[in-house]
């Protein structure tokens, strides 16, 4: 009994303290997904052209190391046939070996290849992007809140995918006074989290990426897109576990129900 009291006391100390934000940091903007919500679902469309602004932009500097080319045409995901798989991942340059030689080798990627990262070792990452290291992009929308605070984030989720969306749209002009201390090679974003200055450039451009069926190519829409597609990424089989808990409830509640009838006909005979 006393360590359920510790417990339910330690429990409710951390519902009673928030998560804090890096001082200054914007809240992300409040967009809707259509994969939030219990019933929600990701949106194939949706998916496959965010995997193309990575492919096209994000892919210069953030690996995806947890993700495997193969994931694109499971259930669940951006719906790619097994044929776009393997011609997407024969696209990419994978280090392979060693040979016969005893050397190690490049060749075309395979389905079953993890996406590679752009560079060859985190100090060659940093040494291209002025000393910072670019995250690995598999599970940002789980590393990342886009706001804070235990009962919000309770019933508004985390957020990540927000997040995401935010930082790539958010870049502006410094106010004034922040302009006096900007950090040589740095950038203003509010909602980045790691204070207001970033050092990647704002990555996304109106018309960057050309889409094959015709969607908008705008900064907002781009940007929507590529967090749609991190937000699978980081749960690849959240329609199935939405699925699986649903049945579940289901389950649950007529096995009350039976259990109620089956109780009401042991004890009606038993006087009260």
């Amino acid at each position: 009994m006393k360590l359920f009291k510790t417990l339910v006391a330690a429990s409710l100390v951390l519902l009673a303290v928030p998560a804090f934000a890096a001082e200054g940091q914007k809240e992300a903007k409040d967009i809707s997904y259509s994969f939030e919500g219990p019933f929600g679902t990701f949106d194939r469309g949706e998916l496959q052209r965010g995997y193309k602004v990575y492919k096209e932009v994000c892919s210069a500097c953030h690996s995806m190391r947890l993700v495997s080319f193969r994931n694109l045409s499971q259930p669940g995901g951006p719906s790619f046939s097994d044929e776009q798989v393997k011609a997407l991942a024969a696209t990419f340059t994978v280090k392979d070996g060693p040979g016969e030689d005893g050397e190690m080798f490049d060749r075309p990627g395979v389905p079953s290849d993890r996406f590679p990262s752009p560079f060859a070792n985190e100090q060659a990452a940093r040494n291209a992007n002025g000393g910072a290291l670019p995250p690995d992009l598999s599970l940002i929308t789980k590393a990342r809140a886009g706001w804070y605070g235990t009962f919000n984030q309770l019933i508004n989720g985390v957020g990540g995918p927000q997040y995401v969306y935010s930082v790539l749209t958010g870049y502006e002009q410094p106010p004034a006074e922040a302009a006096k201390d900007a950090p040589e090679g740095k950038h203003y974003n509010p909602y980045f989290a790691s204070g207001h200055w970033i050092t990647m450039a704002q990555p996304l451009v109106d018309g960057q990426v050309t889409f094959d069926d015709g969607a908008p190519n705008t900064v907002d829409a781009m940007a929507r897109d590529v967090s749609a597609f991190l937000a699978w990424a980081a749960e690849p089989k959240m329609e199935e576990r939405k699925s699986l808990g649903f049945a579940t409830l289901i389950y649950l509640a007529i096995f009350a129900v039976l259990l109620y009838f089956v109780k009401q006909r042991v004890w009606a005979k038993v006087e009260h």
